[in-house]
């Protein structure tokens, strides 16, 4: 495909937008949410684009309220007939082997999808969003199963929340042994915490999956987790941008 499309990956926290003039992703913005309330918020988010002369658009959503939002803007201003919506159901080129499929988060499909395809299997997929999302892929193209953990920041703004003392904790720099402050102390608290939890789980699927199994990480917090979760083979921030567009490809090749 080697026209203009759209990647929109609707999160619970952030709205995530990729533009593709042609195979490379040319950049990506945030949007919170939060902020989307109708249709016209949508439109608004898209009317950036729309000098883009756009011919396509796909979408992962675990928000389903606001998928029918973007749905309308693309159609309707974009003209884009079908915007593909990736479910459990798409042709994604792996196969969902678990209970229930219809259950499972589009972006957890679209992240191992293309996981898949750029590395081969099996793989650990972590995601570290608003939840810790952890996947696994067999050798041959099969999704057999995950995990999901409450996030860091999560945990961090419910920790901040009942505690009326406690300020706001930033995610970076140098994490120390214990703390000398109560700020400190919080840190490392939350992050070794959930680095052992995701640790802890993830070797139990790296024992299932067997010597060779590649991990790899996306989601906002995955640079700074990385150092703290020494499995982790590769950081891809954009995987859910880039398994979209795979996908959208592989539609059209259909």
């Amino acid at each position: 495909m080697r026209q203009p499309s759209l990647a929109i990956d609707i999160g619970n926290t952030n709205i995530v937008i990729g533009l593709f003039p042609d195979q490379d992703l040319l950049q990506a913005r945030r949007h919170e949410t939060r902020t989307v309330l109708s249709a016209e918020d949508a439109l608004r988010i898209l009317d950036r684009y729309h000098s883009k002369n756009l011919r396509h658009a796909v979408l992962s959503s675990v928000v389903p309220r606001l998928t029918p939002f973007f749905r309308r803007a693309l159609t309707g201003r974009f003209g884009i007939r079908r915007p593909v919506c990736v479910t459990h159901r798409t042709d994604t080129g792996i196969r969902i082997d678990i209970d229930r499929p219809e259950q499972l988060g589009a972006d957890r499909i679209v992240n191992a999808a293309y996981g898949y395809h750029r590395f081969g299997g099996p793989l650990l997929l972590l995601d570290f969003g608003t939840a810790t999302t952890l996947c696994n892929v067999t050798r041959d193209g099969r999704y057999i199963g995950g995990a999901i953990l409450p996030g860091l920041q999560l945990g961090a703004e419910s920790l901040v929340r009942r505690a009326a003392k406690l300020r706001s904790i930033r995610f970076e720099g140098r994490m120390p042994v214990m703390g000398r402050n109560t700020e400190e102390s919080m840190r490392i608290g939350l992050v070794k915490g959930h680095a052992g939890a995701v640790m802890h789980v993830g070797e139990a699927m790296l024992r299932r999956t067997g010597p060779g199994t590649r991990v790899i990480a996306t989601g906002g917090l995955a640079g700074f987790m990385k150092s703290h979760v020494p499995f982790i083979d590769t950081v891809e921030p954009d995987l859910t941008l880039l398994g979209l567009h795979y996908i959208l490809e592989r539609q059209s090749r259909t």
